[in-house]
């Protein structure tokens, strides 16, 4: 349990937040959400310790352990892959001897009754419920399955974690946090740096997750199913509701629809006061009447409604102009770097297709991306686009690509041409770019701001196909709504590469999988194909148990030993006594054939029958000889089961 009591933070004179306290409950899965600069981020570092707040107090338990992700860090490793997840145990020895210490002295303390035994008590009892909680024993099995959940290969286990991106780092310090299962973990926009596979994996993990769960994300779906409880923190207040997302954007729009309505009863008495006031000022018949009523003025509290930026982007495309029905085919393409990325990759897309392309961070999405629109070469193979094809591109660092000298005007500006250019500056402002704001120089511009100048870039031209490389990365929710209807009245031809399930869901109908150097069509929603993969997934996972069991050299007890042997010698046993029924049973019909024909020589008629018979006495001399063969296997077998039935007793 976390217990915040008038937590108070300003900067520059603006309070982000103002004497406000909640209380955080053991296992609760919170969502913070507000505007950007809300203070959401700032919170959580309070909460991990690693900012001290202006005023107020944050009171934890002090056994309580906390693993703290933040949106952005500078990685330092100069460990493998496997080698620094493993970090995350370091801290083992050192409770195994604090265990060890408390053991001793708990078995040497007398004072059974005293509050210091108790403690003492306690604290051996978390310190040994959290070593095992975080199952010490199978620490690399632990780690491996967190790293795979996560993206990571087998292969990349010894790769130096320099070799990766600083978004693969990120990965390898939230693998940390879940190896050490701490009692609360805060995670600060972690999707940003996963796809949407690592992403289901870790919804499933945390969903399970044993302790408490506090994040901060723009991904609707990734809080919807993780979270039971929203704090939305805006103008320095807070507001708790006991729901999901979903279900707070509905609660948040009423209690703002009757803050407005109070606020408007409000100041309807207080015109009308008002009125009364200014009519009877000056009689001294009613002189007592408007004391009272001023008196009633000065003591209201007028409503407030909260401070809500109600302003979003809003923007259609342009009209696709008329393409052929091929827009792009690719044959047999084939793209490496150190390593093969893509190999003989074939696909066709057809006028107003809108497809995803999703997989695991360095299946190719990207690279594939660039060779269509003509940034990258591929090293062998054809792509080729359809009769009059005009394609628009979003790329996934767009707004690394922008020029930081010059300003929002002048971005649009350089390459803004014809008559578009008399509508710069209705452009921006449809991107929340007001006078103030085009002037700016776009290095002073902030994450959000680029990615919609990015974005307002591709209203400068028609093109009927669109490839956009993760356009909604440091996009709101709103803005990423509106740019999810601008795709869906889009008429043209769509390649859309996300992570984003909610702004997936309803815009594309078919999908590629990037997996393996290749690629796979899937038609479907991505729901769907999550669910398909899980499937997958599952299939995969009781294939490996079966390989592991089979291939395990971990040593084996000799209990277990004599175990699986006598199990043999059960066995062989059941089979020898089942060989010997058969035989008896074949036994036992030949002997009563042979009396037949016995019968039949004792019968003088039947006799003089058969004399001329040649052959019914060439299969009563068989029948004999098989008879007796019979009863030499019987004995055998019947020595083989005395045999092993001696061994048993033995």
């Amino acid at each position: 349990m976390i217990t915040i009591n008038n937590l108070s933070v300003q900067f520059s004179g603006t309070f982000l937040f103002n004497n406000v306290s909640f209380v955080v409950e053991n296992k609760d899965r919170i969502g913070l959400v507000g505007k950007n600069g809300a203070g959401k981020s700032t919170l959580l570092k309070i909460l991990a310790g690693e900012m001290q707040p202006e005023s107020g107090k944050v009171v934890k338990d002090k056994a309580q352990t906390i693993g703290y992700l933040p949106q952005e860090f500078v990685p330092s490793s100069s460990k493998n892959v496997m080698e620094e997840a493993m970090t995350a145990f370091a801290d083992i020895k050192e409770m195994e001897t604090a265990l060890q210490a408390l053991s001793n002295e708990i078995s040497h303390r007398t004072d059974y009754t005293s509050k210091d035994y108790e403690a003492l008590l306690h604290r051996h009892f978390e310190l040994n419920e959290h070593l095992t909680t975080i199952n010490a024993v199978n620490a690399r099995g632990e780690t491996e399955k967190i790293l795979l959940g996560l993206g990571f290969l087998r292969s990349d286990f010894e790769r130096r974690m320099n070799e990766f991106s600083s978004g693969w780092q990120m990965r390898v310090e939230l693998a940390k946090i879940l190896l050490r299962k701490p009692d609360i973990i805060l995670l600060d926009e972690p999707t940003n740096h996963l796809d949407i596979v690592s992403i289901a994996w870790l919804e499933k993990f945390l969903c399970s997750y044993f302790g408490t769960v506090i994040l901060v994300s723009h991904d609707r779906t990734f809080l919807d199913k993780i979270t039971r409880r929203t704090v939305e923190i805006t103008a320095g207040k807070i507001y708790d509701y006991k729901v999901s997302y979903s279900g707070y954007v509905e609660l948040m729009q009423q209690r703002r629809a009757a803050q407005k309505a109070l606020l408007t009863n409000q100041q309807r008495e207080i015109a009308e006061i008002e009125k009364f006031i200014e009519r009877f000022r000056y009689k001294a018949t009613k002189a007592k009447q408007v004391q009272s009523r001023i008196k009633r003025i000065e003591k209201m509290e007028l409503e407030s409604i909260d401070e809500v930026d109600l302003s979003t982007i809003h923007f259609r495309f342009p009209p696709a102009p008329h393409s052929g029905k091929v827009v792009l085919e690719v044959k047999n393409l084939s793209k490496s770097y150190d390593k093969p990325v893509l190999q003989n990759i074939n696909l066709v897309i057809s006028k107003g297709e809108k497809v995803a392309f999703v997989g695991r961070n360095g299946e190719g999405k990207s690279t594939l991306s660039k060779i269509i629109v003509g940034d990258l070469q591929s090293d062998s193979g054809e792509m080729r686009l359809g009769y009059n094809v005009s394609v628009g591109y979003y790329a996934q660092n767009q707004s690394a690509l922008l020029d930081p000298k010059l300003s929002v005007f002048e971005t649009i500006d350089n390459i803004a041409v014809g008559e578009v250019r008399t509508r710069i500056r209705a452009i921006l402002g449809s991107f929340l770019f007001d006078e103030d704001d085009i002037e700016k120089k776009v290095s002073v511009l902030s994450g959000g701001e680029k990615a919609r100048l990015a974005l307002a870039k591709l209203l400068l031209a028609p093109v009927n196909l669109l490839v956009l490389d993760e356009p909604t990365n440091h996009l709101d929710m709103d803005s990423k709504n509106i740019l999810k209807q601008a795709l869906i009245q889009y008429n043209g031809t769509l390649i859309l590469v996300s992570h984003d399930r909610d702004f997936l869901n309803g815009l594309t109908e078919s999908l590629y999988e990037f997996r393996d150097r290749g690629i796979h069509f899937f038609k479907g929603d991505v729901y769907d194909f999550l669910q398909m993969k899980d499937m997958a997934d599952l299939h995969s996972l009781n294939l490996k148990a079966k390989e592991e069991q089979t291939e395990t050299d971990l040593p084996i007890s000799e209990n277990l030993i004599a175990y699986r042997e006598n199990r043999e010698q059960n066995r062989q046993i059941r089979k020898i006594k089942s060989q010997i029924e058969r035989t008896e049973h074949e036994i036992e019909k030949m002997e009563t054939e042979i009396a037949a024909m016995d019968n039949v020589f004792n019968d003088e008629k039947e006799a003089k029958k058969i004399s001329s018979d040649r052959n019914f006495f060439i299969d009563y001399q068989n029948l004999k000889s098989r008879i007796s063969q019979a009863m030499e296997q019987w004995e055998k077998l019947q020595n083989e089961l005395l045999q092993q039935q001696k061994i048993e007793i033995d």
